[in-house]
């Protein structure tokens, strides 16, 4: 499993967002700690290093495992 730190900015952002759309990214968040490279999820191209961008309605997280 892997650790969740949110930046000040995405925190701001959760809070100023209605609470079914911050349960439905809070949700998706909390299974992404246990599988972060689920078949919902795609590779970002153009990037040196892997990185990869889901979708939760119109909002797209981009998980960072540095």
């Amino acid at each position: 499993m892997f650790d969740v730190k949110y930046s000040r900015q995405a925190a701001k952002f959760l809070k100023s967002l209605d609470k079914t759309t911050v349960s439905r990214i809070l949700t998706k968040i909390e299974k992404l700690k246990h599988d972060p490279f689920s078949h919902d999820s795609k590779i970002i191209e153009g990037y040196s290093e892997k990185l990869f961008r889901v979708r939760v309605g119109d909002f797209t997280k981009l998980p960072n495992d540095r």
